[in-house]
């Protein structure tokens, strides 16, 4: 049964996770274990309920208590429902909310890279993305195009944060992904030598005069693959570029010479991905 609370103060501690907290003050790297995000949309929220995320409190308009949100609402049990009408919550937030419903969840502990990799044959890995609207539409590429994970280097923008998951439609629940930690001092180098010991061969998608084809057969036919994706502007690192199997380009006309990584990342999982 939905515990539901009218909002009549602005200042309540309550809801200083939806007005007042920033991303990086709900993550709490100092207490990982306390981290939180907000999830926004029925939709989305759902998702993550169906991926086994818990949720801490919602903010509801008060006119959805019994539309849409009303199934979501009775899955979260007796969790604190704030509520108030569109306008009084559009000051209280700042924007609009998406579909009327936001959500806060507990954060949960990240799987290790060696368990999310065991039964996996493609992978994404982001080397510093740090744009959250570029990592959301990669995972929702990754989702849609058969890549069975993500993984992240410790620069790029996390994926539960609220633009992350808005545009990535949820899919950061359904995909499973983590952070990749160096294993010695070597830096970046150690990502792709983690990865080879995994059994992975990885493929590097850069700007090279010794890049093949993104339709190479050879590449095409690995059993178990890594794409690695760089940064916005700079793309990947002289160094992970060497350490890596492949170099990977895509073939451009009109004397364009790249695309944004979140296009890039869309045809490399439709060329590479695991094929249905």
């Amino acid at each position: 049964m939905p515990n539901i609370i009218e909002i009549t103060d602005f200042a309540a501690p309550e809801l200083d996770i939806y007005a007042r907290l920033t991303e990086v003050q709900l993550l709490n790297r100092h207490e990982p274990e306390k981290g939180l995000f907000i999830a926004e949309s029925p939709k989305v929220i759902e998702r993550a309920l169906d991926a086994g995320y818990v949720p801490v409190s919602c903010l509801v308009e008060r006119k959805h208590i019994e539309g849409q949100a009303k199934g979501i609402l009775t899955r979260c049990g007796d969790i604190p429902v704030y509520t108030a009408d569109f306008e009084v919550l559009t000051q209280l937030t700042g924007f609009q909310l998406t579909r009327g419903m936001l959500c806060a969840m507990h954060r949960p502990p990240l799987p290790s890279v060696e368990s999310i990799c065991a039964n996996a044959r493609r992978i994404a890995v982001l080397e510093n993305v740090m744009n959250p609207t570029n990592v959301g539409a990669i995972f929702r590429s990754a989702a849609a195009l058969n890549i069975d994970a993500v993984l992240l280097t410790s620069a790029c923008s996390n994926p539960l944060y609220r633009r992350a998951i808005r545009v990535s439609m949820g899919t950061v629940f359904q995909i499973p992904w983590s952070f990749l930690e160096p294993k010695s001092t070597e830096g970046l180098e150690s990502y792709i030598k983690q990865l080879h010991n995994l059994g992975f061969k990885t493929a590097a998608m850069a700007l090279s005069e010794k890049a093949v084809s993104i339709d190479k057969p050879e590449l095409m036919a690995e059993e178990k693959l890594a794409i690695v994706l760089g940064t916005e502007g700079e793309g990947l690192a002289d160094s992970t570029i060497s350490d890596c199997d492949y170099t990977v380009c895509i073939p451009m006309s009109h004397g364009v010479d790249s695309l944004n990584v979140a296009a890039a990342s869309a045809v490399a999982f439709w060329q590479l991905g695991n094929k249905p």
